[in-house]
């Protein structure tokens, strides 16, 4: 009769101790086009590109290409467009600033095929953007 009270035993020891642990939830599938938000930018690497630059802001912002130009101001509501230079220059890359210290928000588009637009708007949660990036692979990002 011990024989049979040693299994009884050990299964109400496993049911105890799986009776502790917490339950697993079901998982849910879905599709990335449910959940993916908005294709990222990108150009083809070495396409020749114009950059539109736009002061959405009250105040007085700095811009400069990352490599070779000293800064411009570009004042509240003032567009600046500037085209690529020549097939040494890889890609386009720019910072700029707030002349008062306000952090900024780069809001991109590509309006047509080889456009960047970029709205530089008030950020209302530090650190913001600083940098536009085209990456060496033609993907545009804001830093």
């Amino acid at each position: 009769m011990s024989q049979k009270l040693l299994p009884l035993a050990a299964l109400t020891a496993a049911a105890l101790l799986t009776s502790q642990l917490p339950l697993a939830l079901p998982a849910r599938a879905g599709t990335c086009a449910s959940n993916c938000g908005p294709k990222p930018l990108q150009f083809q690497p070495g396409q020749r590109i114009s950059l539109e630059v736009t002061n959405r802001t009250a105040n007085l912002i700095e811009f400069q290409k990352v490599y070779g130009t000293d800064p411009v101001p570009l004042s509240p509501g003032q567009t600046l467009r500037m085209r690529q230079g020549d097939g040494t220059e890889p890609n386009i890359s720019v910072m700029f600033w707030d002349s008062t210290g306000l952090a900024l928000k780069a809001n991109l588009s590509r309006p047509s095929d080889n456009l960047l637009r970029i709205e530089l708007v008030p950020e209302y949660q530090p650190p913001g953007h600083s940098t536009v990036y085209v990456e060496n692979d033609g993907r545009v990002i804001a830093y």
